[in-house]
């Protein structure tokens, strides 16, 4: 019998993309893996928040929330921009974090045209 782990269980259950209903803002990929697991068993997530100064301020909250039952570890893999027009359905992701570099936008575009197949999600290295 296959059983998963309680890690499993819990990143099956993380929406790959959450970002704001509109605007320009920064984001944040992060990789989340399992702490009960010697599988290499991870995730790659979208986070992108207007409220954020930082991007590390995106990482700390999220990591937080999703460590907090101690079964999942989270690192984050690099930052950016997105400019989201809901009214066009268009998302584009750009640019890079100081803190943390620049994400690779190639993942989080899946990531985001996943969670809004109906958009056109584009990407490209330029700008900060």
């Amino acid at each position: 019998m296959c059983t998963q782990s309680k890690a499993a269980t819990l990143m099956a259950k993380i929406p790959l993309a959450d970002i704001d209903p509109s605007g320009v803002f920064k984001y944040v990929l992060i990789r989340i893996h399992s702490k009960d697991s010697d599988k290499d068993d991870s995730i790659e997530i979208v986070r992108g928040y207007g409220w954020a100064e930082y991007h590390a301020d995106i990482y700390e909250k999220v990591s937080e929330e999703l460590e907090k039952d101690g079964h999942l570890e989270c690192e984050c893999i690099g930052g950016g921009r997105i400019k989201h027009d809901a009214q066009a359905k268009k998302i584009h992701v750009y640019g890079y974090s100081m803190g943390y570099g620049r994400a690779e936008h190639a993942v989080s575009t899946e990531k985001l045209k996943a969670q809004y197949p109906d958009y056109e999600v584009t990407w490209d290295n330029e700008g900060y």
